[in-house]
């Protein structure tokens, strides 16, 4: 049995996280929003971590590539369904955020199972991003003299959702040329 290393230990970390951040976002104390973006942002930081730590000192491993995205997925859908409830996103914004991942982590897993390999662009992560301060400023939802949380979150929401549909259409993109190169290569052989 392998031990854990320390990036798959952080990822698991990100992943214990999230209940402790949904108490928080969905209780009703004034203080609490506070918290749960104080949570969130931490969960969200060990998203960059992780990987940081397991690419500079070479401990990638294949439960890491599986955990982190799996940990990233349930980390935006575990604060976009309550942001819904508290009417602070539309439903369909969230819809095609999760839905994006969804399709992604679908394509993903057919292009492993042909072989192919698709980096992650910075399209996506721009988006992510996006998406952790978006969530940041709906979370907190303040508006005070100088900065109104709710309206920076709802931008940087939609330039989220933006980001979300253009990066999802670069990775089928990607895939869908190395997948036609692959086919024509196995079709009209040197």
């Amino acid at each position: 049995m392998h031990r854990l290393n320390l990036p798959n230990k952080i990822t698991l970390i990100r992943i214990f996280l999230i209940p402790l951040f949904l108490v928080f976002l969905i209780s009703s104390q004034k203080i609490n929003p506070l918290f749960a973006a104080i949570i969130f942002g931490i969960a969200s930081f060990t998203d960059w971590l992780d990987g940081h730590l397991a690419r500079s000192t070479n401990q990638v491993t294949t439960l890491g590539k599986l955990l982190d995205p799996i940990a990233d997925k349930i980390l935006i859908t575990a604060a976009l369904i309550p942001l819904v409830e508290l009417d602070r996103v539309s439903a369909w914004i969230a819809v095609v955020i999760i839905g994006r991942e969804f399709a992604v982590s679908g394509l993903r897993t057919v292009a492993m199972s042909k072989g192919i390999i698709i980096s992650a662009s910075w399209w996506g992560k721009y988006k992510m991003v996006f998406e952790i301060a978006a969530i940041i400023f709906l979370i907190l939802n303040y508006k005070t003299l100088f900065i109104n949380f709710y309206l920076w979150g709802t931008v940087s929401i939609w330039i989220a959702m933006i980001l979300s549909i253009v990066s999802g259409i670069d990775y089928f993109m990607k895939f869908w040329n190395q997948y036609i190169v692959e086919s024509n290569d196995e079709k009209f052989p040197n």
